[in-house]
């Protein structure tokens, strides 16, 4: 059965996207009701079943000496109907969740819209963010609350959590791997005449395939979302699977408990319809039971090994089958899809297959029945054998689905966001002159009605751009726009954007600094590290010809103006003379002034506006946000004094 009405679907595809999440969303609302009252129905069902069932029991007990027919076939019946309608019952409860859940990821995908962060279930960070963030991912707001992977909180699987946070973190190679078919050129905006067909390109074609697709994309959320809370822990599975097998690694033992079975039947069969002595048939028996008495220990822990983890590796199943069941125009999910298959066999068939190969095996939990079932047939041994064929043919693949699925989930993530964002680009990353050019940036974190886009250049290399302004005016704003927007277009996403233009960037900041008593480090000393990692990234790139992009905000404030100012002028030129290039937000406006970097320096500034004779309830002073060319020409210090209830005496 279909998770959402076709209609919504439909509207889905071409509507706004608040527009098109409220229609689906009030969609499955109203299917999940019309479900609940099926499953009402299902209840009473089960309900009078079983009260027919007593009934007819209490008739039995008393006409217990002579009950007739009626009620025992009456109490047959009803026993009958009342399973019946209690595994018809969890279906249609089944049915009934997944309206629900998809009612939920309708309006989450609303609350990311509106950026209402605390309506947003906050998703679980991936293994290798769990502990100290490293700086770039504090000062960009990479992870936690209100961050760009909680905008992304559309991947669920550990792996596709492993995998976004990786691209978040490390750019995409600029080299040409991957080259944008004819067929889905219309993915992705025109690139940039000198853009190389490289990876981040092609994540971004796939991306543009996917981001229309709103009803595959909630669909491969909803299989995964249970992740979310249980994630599945398949290191034990895979280290089977990618074990060497044991049985087939015996070919004399295979055929041994193929001989045996034969010969076993054939002489208790003879012992039955022929004169032959049973004795015969007993040796065979016993020949049976020896052999799986030598071996049973070794079986039983193979068996123990795989079936502790196999349920939770089958649990990937359904979302390889989801991708498994559809063809793609880009060549990165055409790469993906082909990952996810074995043999000619997709991958979610290999694992159906592994499944009922597991239920077999699962015969040896009967004692009785394995009994019989391994003196005759050496049942253990060929449910082994039939495993193991797994393992070889399938078993070295098993980790590269689940590393192609997650791959696949953080190409779903980039792809809702945009959906989501129709005003936001495709930057053109490509390799050239060292500059970043912007049009009407903004920051993705914030909701559309307060974001306010700004016009910025940083480069080319030589220069750096000095962004003044006063307290609340915008200025770490634009800092952490520039980072986590280069985050975004080096990851293979859309950006906050009208057009991006850059170069494939290595990232450093020094934005939030953090002194730490535990470790006896003070502000300005934790100031001076974080910088030094600056300057240390600088001098690689220069060494290995890649750029570097710099964001620093009030660096060195730890200490006196004039140390602080002939800190930065030797730091600022040692970053010039590595080719590196960046941005700087100050409230020390005599640094443009400095020799050394008088020349480089590219000034631009925000402003506020004061209101003196504002009315009781209207705000003393506002800020447009806009960036404006030249330093910066007021300060608020004193009149934010005032605004808080510190308009002391001089």
């Amino acid at each position: 059965m279909s998770v959402e009405p076709a209609a919504a679907a439909e509207r889905g595809r071409d509507a706004d996207p608040a527009e098109a999440y409220g229609a689906r969303r009030e969609a499955s609302a109203r299917e999940e009701g019309r479900q609940g009252r099926i499953s009402v129905r299902f209840s009473v069902g089960r309900g009078a079943a079983f009260l027919v069932f007593v009934a007819c029991l209490f008739l039995i007990l008393v006409n217990a000496a002579d009950p007739g027919r009626l009620a025992p076939a009456g109490a047959g019946v009803a026993l009958a109907a009342f399973v019946v309608l209690v595994v018809l019952h969890d279906r249609q409860i089944a049915v009934e969740r997944r309206f629900g859940e998809l009612k939920a990821i309708n309006q989450e995908a609303l609350d990311r819209l509106e950026r209402a962060w605390d309506r947003l279930p906050l998703p679980s960070p991936p293994a290798t963010m769990v502990g100290k963030l490293p700086p770039l991912a504090r000062d960009l707001d990479l992870f936690g609350r209100a961050s760009l992977f909680h905008l992304l909180g559309t991947v669920h699987t550990p792996g596709g959590k492993g995998v976004l946070s990786d691209w978040l973190l490390a750019p995409g190679a600029p080299t040409a791997l991957f080259a944008p078919t004819p067929a889905s050129s219309a993915a992705r905006p025109p690139a940039h005449p000198h853009e190389p067909a490289g990876e981040i390109a092609a994540r971004q074609e796939a991306v543009g395939e996917l981001a229309p697709e709103v009803d595959f994309l909630q669909r491969l959320e909803l299989v995964v979302r249970p992740l979310e809370k249980n994630p599945a822990d398949c290191e034990a599975f895979l280290r089977w699977a990618e074990d060497r097998p044991w049985l087939l690694a015996r070919p004399w033992l295979v055929w041994l408990t193929r001989v045996l079975p034969v010969v076993t039947l054939g002489l208790v069969a003879a012992a039955i319809f022929t004169p032959l002595p049973a004795g015969y048939a007993l040796a065979a028996l016993m020949a049976n039971f020896a052999l799986s008495n030598r071996f049973g220990a070794g079986l039983q822990e193979k068996f123990d090994r795989l079936s502790a983890r196999q349920r939770e590796f089958m649990r990937y199943a359904e979302a390889m089958r989801q991708i498994g069941g559809r063809t793609f125009a880009s060549r990165r999910l055409q790469e993906i899809a082909a990952r996810l298959s074995s043999q000619g066999q997709p991958a979610d068939r290999w694992m159906d297959l592994l499944d009922r190969r597991v239920v077999l095996a699962d015969a040896r939990r009967s004692g009785p029945l394995n009994l019989v079932l391994q003196s005759l047939f050496l049942w253990n041994f060929h449910t082994l054998f039939l495993l193991e064929l797994w393992q070889r043919d399938a078993g070295r693949h098993a980790r590269g689905w689940l590393a192609a699925l997650g791959e696949f989930e953080a190409l779903c993530a980039l792809a809702g966001l945009r959906f989501d964002n129709p005003g936001w680009c495709f930057p053109a990353v490509a390799e050239g002159e060292p500059e970043l050019a912007a049009r009407l940036l903004g920051h993705p974190l914030l909701p559309a009605a307060r974001r306010v886009g700004n016009d910025v250049v940083v480069g080319p290399a030589g220069t750096f751009l000095l962004v003044t302004g006063s307290n609340m005016s915008g200025k770490s704003t634009l800092l952490r726009a520039l980072g986590i927007n280069v985050v975004l277009a080096q990851a293979g996403g859309p950006v906050c954007a009208e057009s991006l233009r850059l170069p494939p960037f290595v990232l450093a900041t020094s934005i939030l600094v953090q002194d730490s008593l535990a470790e006896g480090i003070s502000f300005f000393m934790a100031e001076l590290l974080r910088v030094r990692k600056v300057v240390e990234a600088a001098d690689r790139c220069r060494a290995a010809g890649r750029p570097l992009l710099y964001l620093l905000d009030e660096v060195l404030r730890g200490t006196n103006s004039q140390e602080r100012r002939i800190a930065i002028d030797r730091v600022l030129r040692h970053l010039l003379a590595a080719g590196a290039l960046g941005a700087i937000s100050t409230h020390d406006l005599a640094l443009a002034d400095l020799p050394g970097l008088h020349s480089a320096c590219r000034p631009v500034h925000f402003r506020e506006t004061l209101h003196p004779a504002a009315t009781p309830g209207t705000p003393l002073m506002t800020f447009d946000h806009k960036l404006r060319p030249g330093l910066a020409t007021t300060a608020n210090a004193l009149h934010l004094l005032r605004l808080v209830g510190l308009d002391l005496e001089e």
